[in-house]
């Protein structure tokens, strides 16, 4: 007489990190039953009284009782976190960039390499189905060979006190631009040179528009612009992608194909300014999860993987190196 088998058991997940992103990420990780856990150095308290999540004191506490890491803290401590994740057996996805020395960010894929685990570099506009699509269109060829890309993100700046200082963020290049480099290095390929340029208010010199004009090997021009505006400043993003057999725009402040009842109005027309908002679509968050933990499992590879995330990181900080010199940078 058969007996039935003992259902697997559930997937442990460490969160570490429980500010703003950490938020965006829970849905994905409530959708698969993971049993979480988490450690931050502040607002643990409050993260798993939302979640259910178990509280750590230490990394390494968290460390021993997971099966994966979910890396959401501040830039500047990505790199010692990820490493210590990664020795200690663990896949890791990491927030964006993966570290703001791309040196840095090369030793952490090679990490990962060695140690046989996988490193995700949470690049989610890759996962928002308008970039998605843009992307299926672009390898059909629907539009031909790329000419010109252009980019446009807008928000506010992040209430985070570390944002502002570009020693600890890599300012709006580093931090919001990234999203937009990834997606010119996803769609029109490697790059050849960088021409970065900034402007910031004369009134607040947090207030800053980015501009970053990439020369792709193949003969393509990308311009990325960022803008982090003043507390209120809505967010934004378009795309418009040129090639010699036609054109493909999208503009979130257009139709989004949803109409908003009133409560739901009112909480998109309440948000921060600093994260999009993703209620009338998909949750590009949870789809990299679920993506994430579909490799792992041993389905398909993800859509992005960690020599992306270096690619990133150097063209970014190409950029950056750019805004210093007043020259173009070759990549």
């Amino acid at each position: 007489m058969s007996h039935p088998s003992s259902p697997p058991p559930p997937l442990r997940v460490g969160i570490v990190g429980t500010g703003g992103i950490s938020r965006a990420h829970l849905p994905g990780w409530l959708a698969l039953d993971a049993e979480l856990h988490c450690t931050s150095h502040e607002g643990a308290e409050a993260f798993a009284a939302e979640s259910g999540a178990r509280v750590h004191s230490t990394l390494e506490e968290l460390l021993a009782a997971v099966d994966v890491v979910d890396v959401c803290t501040p830039t500047p401590e990505h790199p010692a976190i990820v490493r210590a994740a990664l020795a200690a057996g663990k896949d890791v996805i990491c927030e964006k960039p993966l570290a703001l020395d791309p040196a840095e960010a090369r030793e952490l894929a090679d990490l990962a390499a060695r140690e046989g685990r996988r490193l995700l570099p949470a690049h989610v506009v890759r996962f928002f189905p308008q970039y998605a699509a843009a992307k299926r269109a672009v390898e059909a060829g629907t539009i031909g060979s790329l000419a010109v890309l252009r980019f446009e993100r807008t928000g506010s700046l992040p209430d985070r006190d570390w944002y502002a200082d570009d020693s600890l963020s890599g300012g709006i290049v580093m931090d919001q631009m990234i999203h937009d480099i990834d997606q010119a290095l996803w769609l029109a390929g490697p790059v050849r040179t960088v021409h970065a340029q900034q402007a910031r208010a004369g009134s607040d010199a947090t207030i800053r528009t980015g501009h970053v004009m990439l020369t792709h090997r193949s003969g393509a021009l990308s311009h990325c612009r960022g803008f982090w505006g003043p507390p209120g400043t809505g967010f934004r993003y378009t795309l418009d992608l040129a090639g010699d057999a036609g054109r493909l725009r999208y503009d979130s402040a257009g139709d989004p194909g949803v109409i908003f009842d009133e409560v739901a109005a009112a909480r998109q027309a309440g948000a921060d300014g600093f994260l999009p908002d993703v209620s009338g679509m998909p949750d590009p968050y949870a789809a990299e999860i679920a993506e994430f933990m579909t490799e792992i499992g041993g389905g398909p590879a993800a859509r992005v993987d960690a020599a992306d995330g270096v690619r990133a990181v150097e063209v970014a900080a190409a950029a950056l190196e750019s805004l210093r010199t007043g020259r173009s940078i070759a990549c």
